[in-house]
């Protein structure tokens, strides 16, 4: 589900006094004009904790389904204009027995069905990222069912990446690059090599295919890059997730399972955030070393 960035205008809720007494005490603690624009989180740890309660795995998926709403919910309360959530990996798909990808997928659809009235009494609006059109056709119009009853809000969006892989979405960007231009070439009425050659081929292709454009061609090419990536159950690897878009976004990782993760934890995640310096390749203000007298002089430089 792809749109311009520029044709949704985010608007504050001002809900601060739905957040619990908890919820509420972390919050006074953070500056609210430095709340990320994007939260990121790998949702992992639903298997682990049934199988601490000698349960089955379906349940743990089914108390994880609980605590996104939970999740969403707080969101929407602070002010967080766009929340990704890993829901299903392409390696899911692929990997995992049937009986339990076809769970999942009933699973997706009754949260969607069950929750779309608190999303809009919450003003969330519902998207997607991932291969969606390889998902089976009620699932896929499930979504888009959704999708729809929650267009007009203009609060949280919330993104489920659904049969995503971060592999697959940079290679799905360079496929449209390379559509585009053949595309191009079409309406021009010329073959695409001589379109290039007409150009130069190098700088044809410098024109066309460089970050802003591979960026911009993502899944996420309407939306801001994460801030922040959260991942529950403490495993440290990203697992495929937004591997592009999380070259800058600080890192927050909990032992907590996902089935126990709630706002209040978005909260602390968020909290921990704020006492990082962001630097994006750079040095921070205090970082300002006078140099000069380490430094070789001219006259050391000059060849002998």
């Amino acid at each position: 589900m792809r749109e311009s960035s520029s044709s949704r205008v985010y608007q504050r809720s001002n809900r601060v006094h739905e957040l619990t007494c908890e919820e509420r005490a972390v919050y006074d603690t953070l500056e609210p004009s430095r709340i990320p624009q994007h939260v990121a989180i790998i949702m992992d740890g639903n298997g682990r904790w049934a199988g601490k309660r000698a349960l089955k795995r379906f349940l743990g998926h089914q108390q994880g389904a609980e605590s996104v709403q939970h999740v969403v919910e707080t969101a929407s309360r602070i002010d967080l204009p766009w929340l990704t959530l890993y829901a299903f990996s392409l390696e899911n798909n692929l990997r995992r027995p049937k009986s339990e990808v076809s769970f999942l997928m009933k699973l997706l659809k009754s949260y969607l069905v069950s929750n779309v009235k608190r999303m809009n009494d919450n003003n969330v609006r519902m998207a997607y990222i991932g291969r969606t059109c390889e998902l089976p056709g009620d699932v896929q119009d499930t979504m888009q069912w959704a999708a729809e009853q929650t267009a007009k809000n203009t609060g949280t969006t919330l993104t489920l990446a659904l049969n995503y892989g971060a592999r697959s979405e940079i290679v799905d960007s360079a496929r449209n690059i390379v559509h585009a231009m053949i595309a191009e070439a079409a309406k021009r009425g010329v073959s695409l090599e001589d379109m290039l050659a007409a150009e130069g081929v190098d700088d044809a292709i410098k024109a066309r295919i460089d970050e802003p454009q591979l960026s911009a061609n993502l899944y996420t090419g309407h939306m801001p890059d994460p801030d922040l990536l959260i991942r529950t159950s403490g495993e440290q690897r990203i697992s495929n997730f937004l591997l592009w878009q999380i070259a800058y976004a600080e890192i927050f990782v909990t032992e907590r399972l996902w089935p126990d993760f709630r706002g209040l934890h978005l909260l602390e995640a968020i909290a921990d955030y704020q006492q990082r310096e962001r630097r994006f390749g750079g040095l921070g203000e205090s970082s300002d070393e006078d140099l000069s007298d380490v430094l070789p002089t001219e006259a050391e430089l000059a060849p002998r």
